[in-house]
């Protein structure tokens, strides 16, 4: 029944500008994963809904989230990319050119957690795909570099259904921790829309 909803709303789905279905021709081709144009349309609905202007990814791959950021940020965005593949900072600069995207882009080759660490500004938004085991780790960091009313958008929090499993993987206990802390941790209010693999919605309060 989930595989049908999500297959009725990918049908649904209005056409996206050429150089976002091309990158999602490129992730289909090397099965590199993505948000998708789902999820893509949310952050660009929660990016209009809260006026983000600084928004930093912990983990970006070749950009497809920072493009749906950009498309609603415009020329006053300022997204911090961050990833350990330089070739994957080449392809996603080069997306962003062929579509003449506006906002500025600082891609950060290397540790996510390392370079919010290393951040001053607040964020109006922060976004979280990073390895699964480091999840429970960008709570506290994230609570110091969030501005108040800011989101904090954690992905894979379904993890394809495995969060269900009687005895869960590693990958699933870990991101189980990390929904239960998330949840009773007062300096957020958090929401998890069952959206492709579930994501997180945090208020910074």
């Amino acid at each position: 029944m989930f595989e049908k909803i999500h297959e009725y709303l990918h049908q649904a789905t209005p056409e996206r500008p050429p150089v976002l279905k091309e990158m999602e021709a490129y992730a289909a081709e090397t099965n590199f994963p993505i948000i998708g144009p789902l999820v893509g349309r949310l952050l660009y609905q929660l990016t209009i809904l809260t006026k983000a202007k600084k928004i930093m990814e912990l983990g970006s791959g070749f950009g497809y989230s920072a493009y749906w950021f950009s498309l609603a940020a415009g020329q006053q965005g300022h997204i911090t990319l961050t990833d350990m593949d330089k070739n994957n900072k080449r392809i996603a600069l080069n997306y962003f050119k062929s579509a003449g995207l506006q906002s500025h882009f600082d891609f950060k080759v290397g540790d996510a957690l390392q370079a919010l660490q290393e951040s001053v500004e607040p964020f109006d938004i922060i976004l979280n795909d990073v390895d699964k085991k480091d999840y429970s780790k960008t709570i506290d960091l994230v609570a110091n570099r969030l501005k108040k009313g800011g989101l904090f958008i954690s992905d894979n929090l379904l993890w394809s259904g495995r969060v269900l499993d009687k005895n869960p993987d590693v990958s699933a206990r870990t991101i189980l921790e990390f929904t239960h802390r998330l949840y009773d941790d007062s300096r957020f209010f958090t929401t998890i829309i069952p959206l492709r693999d579930g994501l997180a919605v945090s208020v910074r309060l």
